[in-house]
């Protein structure tokens, strides 16, 4: 039986009890939206979380949780975002220089079973895998007095970024809420009663190792859409069946406080290498004792538990921290202020940046309905007001996993349950981690790339040395994965990880972002970022045998194989395509800062002018290799649609310059199909926005929407988990009401039907824009613009044209019928 089938009863005493919640917008949105319900801004429940993908994600970026809000023993899964397997090491294979032109040879000649055993063999990394991102275990919270739950509720606010769960137990109604502050840098569990009763806690850890839902096997679909495999996790489960590695220490740390210790996993003969701590403190009116290995709390009627979380990781090369010393200091600091304070802080602090968009697309009725069942009824039911949901769910997620100081958002964002996640929660760079940014810039979230841009500087330093070593070449390289050491070698082997693209891929995404919000300081950082890459393509740039200009080689066509179990290859156009931007922006770079090196720049104007052009296949398709293999392809229908690249997220194929490849590019979407893997479907959803096919978008986000590529706490289905498809989802709907390329703002340019009136405030641009757009009837009704102070702005709507200069104080108006000559 499914844990989320909604009986009637159920629905009516829920939505009974939402519609009391009635308030108006907060004060960001209320340039003339319409009152509605506070759920506007909030996922919420009429029952506990069963397994982990029903529970609700809160987090600092540094410190994740994941809330069960279950009334008689709750649930909090912890996770921490340098928790990594392993310890620093240097992944780079000794035989790779000397195997490198036998390889290049082999692929000439097409003998692809003899190159793929050399690949194999000599260039792969060593060890082939990378390190895992490992859960920080469980706090398991028992309440011994709690026997029943009426009038249950459990929300996560968007606004304000905590989680609440409320019920009523015999005469006291049970109210807690849960939140991972990012001034404090702890996460915090508060509890209350009101009525009759007190709170009574035991409260004990649950290490990782114990999995009792999680992993590949978790769900399965079928045409009823999400099926829970096996039983969820049993609530009364004793605390002492947990199971301890030697490693692990927990004891109490003062009369009210508990403190774990452990080390990290080893993997794949890398051995373990950092420490962990987690401390536990509780501060109420009862009476509180630590000792041996448990925290009890009896008598309280109002009960703060604050909980820090920290390794002794440093940086990529050093784990000497003490996260002891981390977590006693957080956590005693954050118990010196009131609970009132310690929400006040947090609240203000998330808001200050979750406040600066609002987007509104009507539909508001949905809001009465708890989320799981909006999610069960799609596309049955469309539900304009849920994808605006899935939009600032994204951006809260992005607030919530990337922020100045932690790591970036990984496979999982900073959320994950078990000690070896599917592909083991790292930095896919061949399109998921770039992914994962894709909003940022567009939703005004900026802030939130910044660990992106650390980890890239890391990268060229690691990558200088597989570089050299590897490839005999200057500047710095990384190819198809990374993790918290910043390897950079190829690796899983010649199918997936022969790229070396990749680290030019997380430049562009930068670069993209650089164009969002513009800055000295942000280019001078980019620079030199930039021209490592391109240095290292400049010289590892072979001649394309048959005259086609300058290609990768060896490369593949992420991760796609043009002959059965074959995906290496010379010139893949993606390669062609990341390149050309590449250089267009250390071009720009270079230029901008007033240091170019003329000779280096006329080296790269040269080597781009020398990559092969896009092609068109024999189907009319965009080829997606120099031969034209797409039609024996093995998977005609393939997840990644790489060489559409050029379409989004750059805008070198695009609606205005270039028709007979746009042409080209719907041929091959048209051929792989709506329907893929949850971040894919993001993608196709982007793609044909940019495309300027608002209807056929839509119906792809209705494919993203419904429980086939949405589990019940919105996270994207890939299946299992994967935070890139909520990333790239929110952008494609962005995408499908402002877009930015070619020097222009593009206006309703892939608006639906379905959404013929609404508002997006706050959504920005190239050159440092920030919009408020309105609609009505599917028209433009008003536009207003912020901006650098007399800068030129080119705007787009419907074929016309409009160009204008915003004025002293960088502003602008803007009506539909301000647009009269065509372009």
């Amino acid at each position: 039986m499914n844990p989320f089938d909604t009986t009637r009863r159920g629905f009516v005493a829920s939505a009974a009890l939402g519609s009391t919640l009635l308030s108006a917008l907060p004060a960001w949105a209320s340039s003339g939206a319409a009152r509605v319900a506070d759920d506007a801004l909030s996922l919420w429940y009429d029952q506990p979380a069963g397994p982990w993908i029903e529970a609700l994600p809160v987090g600092n970026a540094r410190l994740g949780a994941m809330v069960f809000g279950r009334p008689a023993q709750e649930r909090l899964q912890l996770n921490i975002d340098t928790l990594y397997g392993g310890g620093p090491y240097v992944q780079d294979n000794p035989a790779f220089r000397e195997a490198l032109p036998k390889v290049r040879q082999l692929i000439e000649q097409a003998r692809w079973k003899e190159a793929n055993e050399l690949v194999s063999a000599s260039l792969m990394g060593k060890p082939l895998k990378q390190m895992p991102f490992s859960s920080a275990g469980d706090l398991m919270l028992d309440f011994p007095g709690v026997s029943g739950a009426a009038r249950y509720r459990r929300s996560l606010d968007l606004d304000s970024a905590v989680a609440v769960t409320s019920f009523i137990d015999g005469g006291g109604r049970h109210q807690r809420e849960a939140f991972c502050s990012v001034p404090d840098q702890v996460a915090v569990i508060r509890l209350e009663l009101a009525g009759e009763g007190t709170i009574d806690l035991d409260l004990g850890y649950r290490h990782a190792d114990y999995q009792p839902y999680g992993g590949f096997g978790d769900t399965k679909h079928d045409a009823h859409g999400v099926v829970y495999v096996g039983a969820p996790w049993n609530h009364r489960e004793s605390l002492n069946a947990e199971k301890r590695p030697g490693s692990l220490s927990i004891r109490a740390d003062g009369s009210d406080a508990l403190l774990i210790e452990g080390r990290n996993v080893a993997a794949f003969g890398i051995p373990g290498q950092l420490r962990y701590a987690l401390r536990v403190q509780a501060v109420g009116d009862g009476r509180i004792e630590a000792g041996g290995d448990r925290l009890r709390v009896r008598g309280a009627r109002r009960l703060t538990l604050l909980i820090a979380g920290d390794t002794s990781y440093v940086n990529y090369q050093d784990v000497s921290g003490d996260p002891v010393a981390a977590v006693r200091q957080r956590t005693a600091a954050a118990a010196r202020k009131p609970y009132d304070k310690l929400r006040a802080d947090h609240v203000r602090s998330h808001r200050a940046l979750f406040r600066r968009l609002h987007i509104d697309l009507g539909g508001h009725e949905a809001d009465a309905k708890p989320t799981h069942a909006r999610i069960a009824g799609v596309p049955r039911a469309p539900d304009a007001a849920l994808a605006a949901l899935y939009v600032q769910y994204a951006r809260y997620l992005l607030l919530s996993c990337s922020r100045p100081g932690s790591q970036p958002a990984n496979l999982q964002g900073v959320w994950n349950e078990v000690l070896h996640p599917p592909w083991e929660g790292k930095y896919t760079i061949n399109i998921n981690t770039e992914m994962n940014y894709w909003p940022a810039g567009p939703a005004n979230l900026g802030e939130c790339v910044e660990p992106l841009l650390k980890m890239v500087e890391d990268l060229a330093v690691t990558g200088a040395r597989t570089a050299r070593n590897s490839y005999g070449a200057r500047g710095w390289v990384t190819h198809h994965n990374t993790d918290l050491w910043r390897a950079t070698a190829p690796l899983d082997g010649p199918l997936w990880g022969m790229w070396p693209t990749g680290g030019a891929w997380l430049c562009t995404t930068l670069w993209e972002y650089y164009r969002y919000q513009p800055s000295p300081a942000l280019l001078r950082r980019l620079a030199p970022l930039l021209k490592g890459a391109s240095l290292f393509f400049l010289d590892t740039l072979v001649e394309d045998p048959k005259g086609r200009g300058l290609v990768t080689s060896p490369s593949i066509s992420p991760e796609n194989e043009h002959h059965p179990q074959v995906a290496l290859c010379a010139g893949p156009a993606m390669d062609s395509q990341i390149l050309r931007d590449l250089f267009d922006a250390t071009l720009e770079a270079q230029s901008t800062l007033g240091d170019a090196d003329p000779t280096f720049a006329e080296a790269l104007r040269r080597a781009r002018a020398r990559l092969p052009a896009d092609r068109i296949g024999a189907q009319g398709q965009l080829q997606e290799w120099l031969e034209d293999w797409d039609a024996i392809a093995a998977d005609q229908q393939h997840r990644h649609v790489s060489h559409l690249y050029a379409v989004y997220p750059s805008g070198q194929v695009n609606v205005r310059d270039t028709p007979g490849l746009v042409q080209a590019a719907r041929v091959t979407l048209n051929a792989r199909g709506d329907e893929s893997t949850g971040w894919a479907t993001a993608w196709r959803l982007a793609l044909w926005a940019r495309l300027g096919d608002g209807e056929r978008a839509y119906k792809i986000l209705q494919g993203l929407l419904g429980p086939q590529r949405t589990y019940p706490n919105m996270f994207d289905a890939h299946p299992p988990f994967q935070i890139d498809g909520n990333f790239g989802g929110a952008a494609g709907i962005l995408e499908m009401i402002v877009q930015s390329w070619g020097g222009e703002v593009h206006l309703l340019a892939a608006l639906p039907r379905a959404w013929p009136q609404g508002r997006l405030h706050g959504v920005r641009a190239h050159g440092g824009l920030e919009l408020d757009v309105d609609w009505l009837g599917g028209q433009l009704d008003r536009l207003r613009l912020r901006g650098p102070a007399r800068a030129a702005v080119a705007l787009r709507y419907r074929g016309q044209l409009l160009k204008l200069t915003l004025d002293g104080r960088g502003r602008a108006r803007v009506a539909a019928a301000d647009f009269k000559a065509p372009a």
